[in-house]
Formats: C-alpha cells, sequence, structure tokens
C-alpha cells in the first residue's frame, strides 16, 4: 500500500519514549523504551522511497531499510523483521548503539531536506524485540553438518557474527575468549543504560544452544599459540579487538585516582551483573562522591560521564582537544551527557595531574591544532595564558586504544601488521597466513561494532569458500 508511505508532511517525527533525566539517572536501566506497534508503524510511514535510498548506502551492513519500513507502515511486522536480520547479525543491538545520526539516519533525504529523518534505529530496534517476544527468531542450527572446524579468536560482535554465519553452514565452530563472558566490550565496556547486558546475553545464548562451543578465560598465546589453533581447524578468525588503552604521559601520571576507562567501565559492568568487585566496593573505581574528570570527548568518554552521573559523582567535567562540531562521537551521548550535568571543555588540553600522593586537580590548557607538518599530522599549540584547574579526586582517560602486539602475542612473526600493528588483511578479511582471517578493530583501529558486524559476515563467507576450495581439492586447509 504505496498510500501508507511518504507520510513525513502529516507524521511528525517521534522518538520512543524516554525516560526523564531524574529517573533515568537513578539507576543503569535503558534510557529509552520500545516503540509500540502503532507509532513504530507510523513512523516507518515518513519513509519516502526514495529511488536511491541513501540509508541504505549510510549502512556499512547496507540494510534494506526502505523496505522493511514499508513492510513496518503496512502491519507485516514478521516480515518486516526478517528482512531486517537478514543482513544483520545483530539487529536489535545496532538498534541500540549504532551512531545512526552519523550512518542511516544522517544519510536519510528527509534529513537532509530538514523535514527530521526517518527513526530507523528505534524501528529496527522494536522489530528485533517484537520478533523475540513473538518467537520469530530463526534458530543458527544447521540443516546439515559440515566435515570442517573454525577457530574464532575474540568474542566480540566480529566474532559471534562469523560464529553464527559459519555455524548456519554447518561448521563447528569454537570460540576463544579471554573474558569469563561471551560478548566482549558488548558486555564489558557499554553501560547498561545504552545497551541492557540481558539482549547480549539472550543472542549469545541462541548462539550456545546452535552448538557453538564458547572456551571462556582462554587466551591465545597463553593457553595455545595460533599455530596450535591452525592445526586444530581448518581456519581461523581473529576478531580481538583492541584493548591497548592510549596514556598521555603527563607529570602526575602515577598518582592513586588516575585510571583507564575500561577499567573503570569493566568494574562498573561487573558490579552490575551482582559481582563483588572489591576495586568497586573499596572506592577506587566507585565514581561516588567525588569530582571526575573525564580526558576525551569519543564515545567511550561519554560513557565513563554518564556512569559516573549515574554512581552519584559530585561533578563530572569532560576535557576534549577537538571542538565540538569537529568530534565523531555520538552527539546523542553528548546529549545525555548534558543532562546529567556534565561540564564540557572543548579545544582543551590536560598539561598535569596534581596531587600528593593521590589526584586533587588537573590542570589544563586551551589549545588547538597548527599547521599540518611533513608528515601530515597537526601539532596541538597551546594558548598563552589560558591554564586552568580543575577539581579532581578521579581521572578517567578515555583518549582510545591500540593494538598489542598480536606477532608476539600469538608467537606468529609472519603475521603482517600495519605500521600501526593492526592486521593487514585483503578484501576477503584474509591475512598473510593461509587458512586465517581478521576483521573488526584489530583490522580497522578503533570503529564501530557494525563495521564489526559487516566484517565478521564477511570473512564468515570467505572461510566457507576457502575451506569448500582445500576440501574439493582433498587438501586440508590447516595443513599447509
Amino acid at each position: 500500500m504505496a498510500d501508507r508511505m511518504q507520510q513525513f508532511l502529516r507524521v511528525a517525527q517521534q522518538r520512543p519514549p524516554k525516560r526523564e533525566a531524574g529517573e533515568r539517572h537513578q539507576d543503569f536501566g535503558e534510557i529509552y523504551e520500545v516503540f509500540e506497534t502503532a507509532p513504530a508503524g507510523a513512523q516507518a510511514s515518513r519513509c519516502e522511497q526514495c529511488g536511491i535510498p541513501f540509508c541504505h548506502v549510510g549502512c556499512p551492513l547496507h540494510n534494506n531499510i526502505p523496505d522493511w519500513l514499508k513492510l513496518t507502515a503496512e502491519g507485516r511486522i514478521e516480515e518486516a523483521y526478517r528482512l531486517s536480520q537478514a543482513t544483520n547479525s545483530f539487529p536489535e543491538i545496532c538498534g541500540r548503539i549504532c551512531p545512526q545520526e552519523r550512518l542511516c539516519e544522517g544519510s536519510c533525504v528527509l534529513e537532509q531536506s530538514k523535514h527530521g529523518t526517518v527513526t530507523i534505529g528505534a524501528v529496527e530496534k522494536f522489530l528485533t524485540e517484537t520478533a523475540f517476544e513473538n518467537g520469530w527468531v530463526p534458530s543458527l542450527s544447521p540443516h546439515q553438518e559440515r566435515d570442517g572446524s573454525v577457530a574464532i579468536i575474540g568474542a566480540g560482535p566480529a566474532g559471534l557474527a562469523a560464529a553464527g554465519e559459519l555455524r548456519r553452514k554447518g561448521y563447528r565452530v569454537h570460540v576463544y575468549d579471554r573474558h569469563d563472558r561471551t560478548g566482549g566490550l558488548l558486555v564489558y565496556g557499554i553501560p547498561n543504560f545504552k545497551l541492557d547486558k540481558n539482549v547480549v546475553l539472550r543472542r549469545t545464548r541462541q548462539l550456545a544452544e546452535a552448538g557453538i562451543v564458547f572456551h571462556r578465560s582462554f587466551e591465545v598465546g597463553r593457553n595455545a599459540s595460533l599455530a596450535e589453533l591452525r592445526d586444530r581447524h581448518d581456519a581461523v578468525f581473529i576478531a580481538t579487538g583492541l584493548y591497548k588503552p592510549r596514556a598521555l604521559p603527563l607529570p602526575g601520571s602515577g598518582l592513586a585516582g588516575v585510571h583507564q576507562a575500561l577499567d573503570y567501565l569493566i568494574a562498573s559492568n561487573r558490579k552490575g551483573f551482582g559481582e563483588h568487585v572489591s576495586s568497586f566496593e573499596d572506592g577506587t573505581l566507585n565514581a561516588h562522591g567525588k569530582h571526575v574528570v573525564v580526558l576525551g570527548g569519543g564515545d567511550t568518554a561519554m560513557d565513563c560521564c554518564n556512569t559516573a552521573v549515574r554512581q552519584g559523582a559530585v561533578k563530572v567535567t569532560a576535557i576534549e582537544l577537538q571542538a565540538e562540531k569537529e568530534m565523531r562521537g555520538s552527539t546523542t551521548e553528548r546529549a545525555h551527557a548534558r543532562d546529567g550535568g556534565v561540564d564540557f571543555h572543548f579545544r582543551t588540553t590536560a598539561e598535569a595531574f596534581l596531587g600528593d600522593g593521590k589526584v586533587t586537580a588537573v590542570r589544563a590548557v586551551k589549545a588547538r591544532f597548527g599547521l599540518p607538518g611533513p608528515d601530515g599530522r597537526r601539532p596541538i599549540e597551546t594558548v598563552p595564558g589560558s591554564n586552568f584547574t580543575v577539581e579532581a579526586d578521579m581521572v578517567l582517560q578515555a583518549l582510545g586504544f591500540g593494538a598489542e602486539d598480536v606477532r608476539t602475542r600469538f608467537g606468529e612473526p609472519d603475521l603482517e601488521v600495519t605500521p600501526a600493528g593492526t592486521i593487514k588483511v585483503d578484501q576477503t578479511q584474509a591475512t598473510s597466513l593461509p587458512g586465517v582471517f581478521a576483521g573488526g578493530d584489530i583490522v580497522r583501529g578503533a570503529s564501530l561494532v557494525v563495521w564489526a558486524i559487516k566484517d565478521g559476515r564477511t570473512a564468515a563467507a570467505s572461510i566457507d569458500r576457502y575451506i569448500r576450495a582445500h576440501q574439493a581439492s582433498g587438501v586440508r586447509a590447516a595443513a599447509e
């Protein structure tokens, strides 16, 4: 029913109900509720059904967005869900944490024409939650088992996406992960108010029920080498992510109270699971009653800010080198931080951490980028006379992550890496080692969950072709 679409002049843009700031800052429940059927259909009907669907182009997974929006508007919810999940392993996760304003919704023609984007992410979330409620989510169990096994190193979004696709094709899949829970940063790095952990656990249970074997608290390089995994399996997919935090080498870096963002977020998320977390209980990684300074302005920094607000910090201050309009992080997450009273200092950098044994303040200075040098990098120039101090009982450094030395860690000197330490791959996600593929942040650098899912799905298709080719030639893939 085409007349149900193109309703953007009659139907105003509407987001799902959002919990009041005073309420949501008291707990870690998700900020947004799930659309009901009627408003989801109404919002979907705003879609212009463009001849060239820029939302589809702007999505890394190239989801068939206009088609499932039309089905939603027509009330064909199960069909809409099946189409939405055909290209996305975890639509319920992407609907929650993708920066839609930079991807599909930011590419929407209605957004460009100032009519307000279709709320694609919220509809995607609605479809998948409705599917789970009604038992429409298909099993990943294969119709027929295949003779072949794959090792996946890392249980984050790239690894899990590859695992699901390969298991669906009938392969025996073993996932090896350093953590004691499955999900990687989906579980330990992203707070519950953005992504309820039951959403992740529900999906990982589905993967396990399909026959995927999870080896938790398993560290490649300690429990087994990469060579040993290659010998056990027909192919290997490396999806370890990035866990090496970047830090500013400033005076006072060794003071008590100066921490890495991920350590803080992991402690908070573990506490959310009901664990006894000693570093939280003794106040080391607990922001309650403290003046907190967060260095950085990206999504991890905003996760720290919004977590500290919920833990009862006295004041939270964010210091970011870039101007706000230049930042790539989510504007929505910054808006949530402002709702919680976070004080922002843009075009600012920290100079030193002050204190005697324990941090008491951060000395900062206004800064700007200079002209690019011969290497293309723009040096940081401080503004004379613009120094100031910010009271701080806790400092959280959220300055991004780099790659660990994977060649040394895995014992594979022939594994080619980039100058940044990330793994080199070709367009099929294949590395320099036969039968070894890689994807996600360990290839791209710090990136988005949706790109990790894309890499996992691409790698799964490549691994399937690789194993089939070697089985057809009578050569076991890992024996090369």
